[in-house]
């Protein structure tokens, strides 16, 4: 397949990118500098520059760009988190539902934000939609791609649990203190924690290129959400450090404002992937241990 990718220089981005063309798909990277090199074309989602015919003869795009949540919320802050997400994928799907031949695809990075926090409840893509700040920007980027599904693309969206990677994202921050001994649960540590590996991120997004009965939301979390303690303990095992230091709320909050801590690092949201068990997919770390010793080399 011809696959345009946006985000592609970021976590997911960055694993994915490598793995389509290794599998023989030829890749064209949305980029937001004026170019002409061969698999790349510009695009600037804020102006809503984009050339179709620069995008000519693709079959799927794949949209992953969106600015990290993690840091204090301005409201500066929280117009970006938003405005790269929700813009950019109208652009995307705007485009692509005007152009002949259309392309056949078009699948967005979503989170599980999308249910905000709901504590031990289980959660599947039948579940609502929770509240808060999160929530309304995941809605506001999946009902962005209604153009594209009106005209009979289909649409696939990635609703994205905690990604697990040593080279970015959430864990990855975690392993300075628990690697020199300091790290902790966070808070009472009761609060869910539904968690991927990196490896099954991009595997199941390969799978959805192929399988054309997956359509809608896909919730991208392993089939087994733990708690913050047992995902401190069960990191603690790992990497053979103890795991005694707890991270208070109060000092979450301080360092990052309520909002952000709390709907994030403080947030329980247990998600179950319904339905892709109900399609078959096999997950390659299904276990909270085997994929921390696979993305941390602990085998």
């Amino acid at each position: 397949m011809k696959i345009l990718v946006t985000g592609s220089t970021g976590l997911v981005g960055s694993a994915l990118v490598p793995k389509l063309k290794a599998s023989g798909h030829e890749v064209i990277r949305a980029v937001r500098r004026p170019t002409e090199k061969p698999g790349e074309v510009f695009w600037n989602p804020e102006s809503g520059d984009v050339d179709p015919a620069r995008l000519s003869g693709i079959d799927a795009a794949i949209s992953l760009a969106g600015e990290n949540i993690f840091g204090r919320w301005t409201e500066e802050k929280k117009t970006r988190i938003r405005d790269s997400r929700v813009v950019g994928t109208r652009l995307l799907a705007d485009t692509m539902a005007q152009m002949e031949p259309k392309p056949r695809l078009l699948v967005i990075a979503s989170a599980i934000g999308f249910y905000g926090d709901r504590g031990a409840e289980t959660l599947n893509e039948d579940s609502t939609a929770g509240n808060g700040f999160l929530v309304d920007v995941c809605r506001d980027n999946e009902a962005a791609t209604a153009s594209a599904a009106d005209s009979g693309i289909r649409v696939v969206k990635l609703r994205i649990g905690v990604v697990l990677s040593a080279k970015g994202g959430a864990l990855e921050k975690m392993l300075t203190p628990f690697k020199l001994g300091v790290g902790g649960k966070i808070a009472g540590g009761d609060q869910y924690m539904s968690w991927i590996a990196l490896d099954d991120v991009v595997g199941i997004v390969e799978y959805a290129l192929a399988n054309e009965s997956l359509s809608g939301p896909i919730n991208l979390v392993a089939p087994n959400a733990v708690t913050n303690l047992e995902f401190t303990k069960t990191l603690g095992k790992v990497l053979s450090r103890p795991t005694i230091f707890p991270v208070p709320a109060l000092g979450l909050e301080l360092m990052f404002g309520k909002e952000m801590a709390g709907e994030t690092l403080l947030a329980s949201t247990r998600v179950e992937p319904k339905r892709l068990i109900e399609s078959g997919y096999s997950f390659k770390y299904p276990t909270l241990d085997g994929a921390l010793r696979h993305v941390l080399d602990k085998n």
